[in-house]
């Protein structure tokens, strides 16, 4: 039997900032709705999305690990941290069950928020659909036949998941009201959320190469991803800028801006490279500037209402 520890490197910690920076996102722009028009915000809602994120992730993590070494992508000439299943620390049927756990509490954990927030509704029939592909999503990136992920489509779906569903879906639960201007800040998190996976491609890319997994970048090609990659980043800069101008109370807003300097150096490593390798310190450095931008944007928002 797997030691724990070996379960704690197969959740791989380090990638749930990340996921949970949408949840913080869609609440703050609830409460700050719920500030200036009273719309809505509900502690119990912030819990039990973040509870649900938190489980999407961990099931991801662990059908990827499994995905890609059933597939050959994990193998000596990998860049990045060794995979559980490719060690041999967890065997594939641990990790199958695992994943049927970490699914079934996401899933009730999921129905809970839904439940809580919607009521029973045909508005939660709808959210329960959404949270069904979650799940189908964070299972097929890698894992089974035609996985998405190695069609290219990885980023397509952590911009919907990650970002519109995340941060809007979020925002919809707390206030039952959608309002367009949320898709800015929603994109913008879609955006960096994609960023870093385009940086794990990245790094990556000549053994996807070699392996047939062919994410965006070995589509693009080392050179056109390095571009692509700064057009997400820039992007998601446009979409926050331009949402903090629109919905404007106060100068605390612009203090999401602390970590722009962290995404600037950050951008001149990754246009700046030639070594695919040298990209993997990265992939955390991003996931963590946009977590804490996440932070550093709901506290803005919280000061100047």
């Amino acid at each position: 039997m797997a030691d724990f520890k070996h379960w704690l490197h197969a959740f791989r910690l380090r990638t749930l900032p990340l996921a949970v920076s949408s949840i913080v996102m869609g609440s703050t722009l609830a409460w700050f709705m719920h500030e200036i028009d009273g719309w809505g915000f509900k502690p119990s809602v912030l819990a039990l999305a973040l509870l649900t994120a938190v489980l999407l992730q961990i099931l991801s993590n662990l059908a990827n690990d499994l995905g890609d070494h059933q597939h050959g992508t994990d193998n000596t000439d990998r860049v990045g941290p060794q995979r559980a299943v490719q060690s041999g620390a967890i065997s594939p049927a641990a990790m199958k069950r695992a994943m049927l756990l970490c699914g079934t509490l996401a899933l009730v954990s999921g129905i809970a928020l839904i439940v809580l927030a919607l009521g029973f509704s045909t508005k939660m029939l709808v959210f329960l659909g959404i949270g069904l592909l979650a799940i189908g999503a964070a299972v097929k990136y890698t894992f089974g036949r035609n996985p998405y992920g190695y069609a290219g489509l990885g980023e397509v779906s952590v911009f919907l998941f990650f970002g519109l569903v995340g941060v809007c879906g979020t925002f919809y639960l707390h206030t039952r009201t959608f309002a367009p201007l949320m898709l800015l800040p929603a994109a913008a998190f879609g955006l960096w959320s994609a960023g870093v996976l385009n940086v794990n491609n990245l790094r990556d890319i000549k053994n996807d190469k070699a392996s047939g997994k062919n994410t965006l970048a070995v589509r693009l090609g080392f050179d056109r991803a390095k571009g692509y990659h700064g057009i997400l980043i820039a992007g998601g800069l446009i979409c926050l800028i331009a949402f903090t101008s629109i919905a404007f109370l106060g100068m605390p807003q612009w203090g999401w801006l602390i970590t722009l300097p962290a995404l600037a150096t950050h951008m001149r490593a990754v246009l700046r490279t030639h070594d695919p390798a040298s990209l993997d310190p990265h992939l955390k450095k991003l996931a963590l500037t946009t977590f804490f931008t996440a932070l550093a944007f709901s506290a803005g928002l919280i000061l100047a209402t």
